[in-house]
């Protein structure tokens, strides 16, 4: 399938149900409202062409933007391509989890992730948080650096209360991220987990609530799961 034909059966697959949904999470138009299970269904028609996947994301409608995170190789794209997605990214679900996922697989993984993290663009700086959450996912620990980690976490919780709205909710996922993770830091994660306690977010007109971090660490840990990584973040 080319761009033209991947573009009319999103526009096939979109319903003003799910419109309406995505747009008391804050999608802006343009886009048509397609659930992520059926843009998964399209992902083989894309997923071996990356200049397919990358006009996708060049439409700047969201639907085809969110397709192209899901068909893209990371590992084929350049930092300029990566760092032009995060600029065209319009709201939170491009940049938390598209975005987010892709850079985290990419080369570029930890200096995309500190720079955008000191943005105090809204949308860049919960990509950073992201990113860094997906990334200690996807890594071994003996490969990340432990030190760095630890000062993240304790800027966390200094400053989680102050942060922008979105960027309080990638924060507190960071925080579940790397106690889940990263066994050496799990005591670490949830003793602050502990002292930031509920952290307030504005989730707009819908019925999502921001996880707890304590109780999602104990969850884990009840699991018998805490370290365990994925083999991918992104989804």
């Amino acid at each position: 399938m080319n761009l033209q034909e991947i573009m009319i059966e999103l526009e096939k697959l979109g319903t003003e149900q799910t419109k309406k949904t995505f747009m008391r999470h804050g999608a802006p138009e343009p886009f048509f409202g397609v659930k992520i299970g059926d843009l998964k269904k399209l992902v083989k028609h894309v997923k071996k062409n990356q200049e397919l996947a990358l006009a996708l994301y060049g439409t700047g409608n969201s639907d085809a933007m969110y397709l192209a995170g899901l068909s893209i190789n990371p590992k084929l794209m350049t930092k300029e391509q990566v760092q032009g997605w995060i600029q065209k990214a319009t709201w939170y679900m491009l940049g938390e989890y598209t975005v987010a996922g892709v850079a985290a697989e990419s080369d570029y993984a930890l200096e995309l992730a500190r720079e955008w993290i000191q943005s105090e663009d809204e949308i860049i700086a919960i990509a950073g948080w992201s990113t860094y959450t997906n990334y200690v996912s996807i890594t071994k620990d003996e490969n990340l650096d432990l030190e760095e980690i630890k000062e993240l976490l304790h800027h966390v919780q200094e400053t989680i209360h102050e942060a922008p709205n979105r960027v309080r909710y990638t924060m507190n996922g960071f925080v579940i991220g790397v106690g889940a993770f990263v066994a050496p830091l799990y005591e670490h994660a949830m003793n602050v987990a502990e002292k930031i306690g509920k952290v307030h977010v504005d989730m707009g007109a819908t019925a999502c609530k921001v996880p707890l971090a304590t109780d999602y660490l104990h969850k884990i840990e009840a699991r018998g799961t805490i370290g365990k990584k994925k083999k991918t973040c992104i989804c």
